[in-house]
């Protein structure tokens, strides 16, 4: 199985990608503090059957970013996925974790004849209120409430308590005591990738609204973990409840890194979804 790093040009930028095995195009969108490593339990697997294409988004390794500048938006990660996927062999399988979530169903939103499935793993970012509001569930802290533990965190890393900041950052969104678990690999990324939480904190978002979602019609997997803490559980409930075409699985003893917690029966749920189309 072929496995290398090929770098795109998208949008005058060079995306480092982690590109593996043949047919049709599976392309796998990480979230916060991650790259392209962080699928390295799913890569092998998938591209059994798929060309896996694993993009780290800009500004995240091997780009040793600084804060400086601009480029880290929203926006801009979709737009770079979407030049991404215009240089891929026909429309692609999309799956996007945590962060990387909103994004991928972004470029949905954006660009549905340019996907043949989509999966979202935890799917965070801004939804507005009528998301939940709308099928009867009482939305999360506003994204300005939630933003502030990005700040400390930020802070924190900016004063030299690198990992002190980074400890605050995963265990909010990830549950109390899980950077202490986490493997020595995963602390490595997260370090690599600490600054990129400057992108984040300046990022404010036009936040994903009901009707939008209620107009996507291209085939959805939501993947939870079933120890996953809040809003991921809310957010998976609500959209599976506006979706016009979803299905959900749940990953059991799993949280917010079900993928990397229980990989086998993760990768299971994906293959599974996305050989339907």
């Amino acid at each position: 199985m072929n496995n290398e790093i090929v770098q795109y040009q998208v949008n005058e930028y060079g995306l480092a990608c982690q590109v593996s095995g043949r047919g049709a195009p599976l392309v796998l969108v990480h979230g916060s503090l991650c790259d392209y490593r962080y699928w390295q339990a799913q890569v092998e697997a998938l591209a059994a059957r798929y060309r896996v294409i694993v993009p780290s988004l800009r500004h995240y390794f091997p780009e040793q970013w600084n804060g400086e500048g601009k480029g880290f938006t929203t926006q801009q990660h979709v737009e770079d996925l979407l030049e991404l996927i215009d240089q891929l062999p026909g429309p692609v399988h999309l799956l996007g974790h945590s962060r990387g979530g909103n994004i991928c169903l972004r470029v949905a939103l954006a660009a549905p004849r340019k996907l043949l499935s989509l999966t979202l793993a935890d799917p965070g970012g801004d939804f507005a209120d009528d998301v939940f509001t709308a099928v009867n569930i009482e939305a999360p802290v506003s994204p300005v409430e939630r933003n502030q533990f990005r700040q400390q965190a930020l802070q924190m890393i900016r004063a030299g308590q690198v990992e002190e900041g980074l400890q605050l950052f995963v265990d909010t969104v990830s549950g109390a005591g899980v950077w202490s678990r986490s493997s020595r690999q995963f602390r490595e990324m997260a370090t690599a990738n600490a600054m990129t939480l400057v992108g984040q904190v300046a990022d404010h978002q036009v936040p994903i609204n009901h009707q939008q979602l209620a107009q996507l019609q291209l085939p959805v997997l939501l993947i939870g973990g079933a120890k996953s803490p809040e809003p991921f559980p809310r957010i998976i409930r609500a959209l599976q409840s506006t979706l016009a075409d979803v299905r959900s699985v749940t990953i059991p003893g799993a949280s917010h890194g079900m993928n990397v917690i229980r990989p086998a029966s993760f990768n299971r749920a994906v293959l599974e979804f996305v050989a339907q189309y």
